[in-house]
């Protein structure tokens, strides 16, 4: 659950949650219990936050009233279980292939994935081909930067998007040094790496000789 919901909103999203329908202020105030104002206050703020929304008129022995549900935000906002999913298929993934197929696998898969990145890199120079790398690393969730001196350019990269699943099954990299080398167009040396104790994940440019 996001850690700015409050247990009391925690509490009213979990109603909402299981009435898809929508719940009115009247019944949420009714079902836990509370104040009719107390339950418009958090509805204001979880309907700010993007977590609930109007939906439509439930029908009562009286006038129809407004109902609220979940947004996406709202449903996502519960807990997931991502990384212990991926650890069971990269596990499982690499106990059938064996170590070195999975890493094949995993060159592959990072290349397949530029196929569809490319045109926005054909025909641009260095310097813009990097910086549109940057912008793809960033949406998949890289905080990374470009280091150029007189001597040698690479990619750091402060965090690791799946550090922990990189920990277990180094193999995993493969998945980015297939990326940055396609997307580039130039071979890297991963020189340094979280997963293995590394303060950073740096990719090396291997100048090209000639």
């Amino acid at each position: 659950m996001a850690e700015k919901v409050g247990s009391r909103q925690q509490q009213i999203l979990k109603l909402l949650l299981e009435n898809k329908a929508g719940l009115s202020i009247d019944e949420v105030a009714a079902a836990l219990d509370i104040s009719r104002n107390a339950v418009q206050q958090h509805f204001t703020a979880l309907e700010r936050d993007g977590y609930i929304q109007t939906g439509g008129l439930n029908k009562t022995a009286g006038r129809p009233v407004r109902a609220y549900i979940l947004t996406e935000a709202g449903i996502n906002c519960f807990p997931k279980q991502y990384a212990w999913f991926s650890e069971l298929i990269v596990s499982s993934l690499k106990e059938e292939m064996g170590s070195e197929a999975f890493k094949r696998y995993l060159h592959k898969l990072g290349t397949s994935l530029s196929q569809s990145l490319l045109p926005q890199f054909e025909g641009k120079p260095n310097s813009e081909r990097m910086a549109e790398l940057l912008k793809v690393m960033a949406q998949l969730g890289f905080q990374a930067k470009a280091v150029v001196d007189s001597d040698d350019s690479s990619i750091e990269a402060c965090n690791c998007i799946y550090h922990e699943l990189a920990q277990k099954h180094e193999e995993i990299c493969e998945f980015d040094r297939a990326l940055i080398t396609s997307l580039l167009d130039k071979d890297i040396d991963h020189v340094e790496c979280m997963a293995k104790g590394g303060a950073i994940c740096r990719f090396k440019i291997i100048k090209q000789s000639g």
